[in-house]
């Protein structure tokens, strides 16, 4: 695996898009602070650029670096769940400015994969995740459902666990104006 992650790593240095599993479903990743990059996100998934993306950090260090204010009750629910849980932050910093919403939030998940962690631990920046599909289109639960329009658009196609099965997208909750949580997606 860490081979695999070191490899990664160069082509994410590299302004590259990858395609890899993580602890959802198998996504398309680039660094989350390079506009750029991101732009070569929307045009292989033909999606409109006003759509923010999931980032993906290491840990709560991470995270804080990117959202300055962090409500005490999302530190409970990060400590506390086990299924995958992606959070919407207002006023996020230090992002690509396509990868945040229109009202200035972002979606940001503490990844529980390995290799996902490992990977963003050795690139040192968030990344990008969002399902490999055309938008529009059905997730692909599979590597082999991967459109292969999608395939031949990447850069690179993480050599791993392509023959998992994912269960299910992450839940999504929303931090209100008053500071609760909403559930978005369950």
């Amino acid at each position: 695996m860490l081979r695999e992650v070191e490899q990664t790593v160069k082509f994410l240095k590299n302004r590259e898009v990858i395609l890899y599993p993580t602890d959802t479903v198998w996504g398309l990743g680039c660094d989350a602070t390079d506009a750029e990059t991101v732009k070569k996100i929307f045009k292989i998934k033909q999606r409109d650029e006003s759509k923010s993306l999931v980032i993906l950090v290491d840990s709560i260090e991470m995270l804080q670096q990117y959202i300055p204010s962090i409500p005490n009750q999302v530190y409970e629910v990060l400590r506390t769940s086990s299924k995958p849980t992606s959070i919407i932050y207002d006023n996020p910093i230090g992002l690509a400015n396509n990868v945040i919403a229109s009202d200035n939030t972002v979606a940001i998940r503490i990844v529980q994969h390995e290799f996902c962690q490992e990977l963003i631990k050795q690139f040192g920046k968030p990344i990008v995740s969002t399902s490999a599909n055309i938008s529009g289109m059905p997730t692909p639960i599979s590597f082999k459902e991967i459109d292969k329009s999608i395939l031949d658009a990447v850069d690179y196609v993480v050599n791993l666990q392509q023959n998992s099965v994912a269960d299910s997208p992450s839940r999504i909750l929303k931090i209100t104006d008053s500071g609760e949580l909403q559930v978005i997606r369950d």
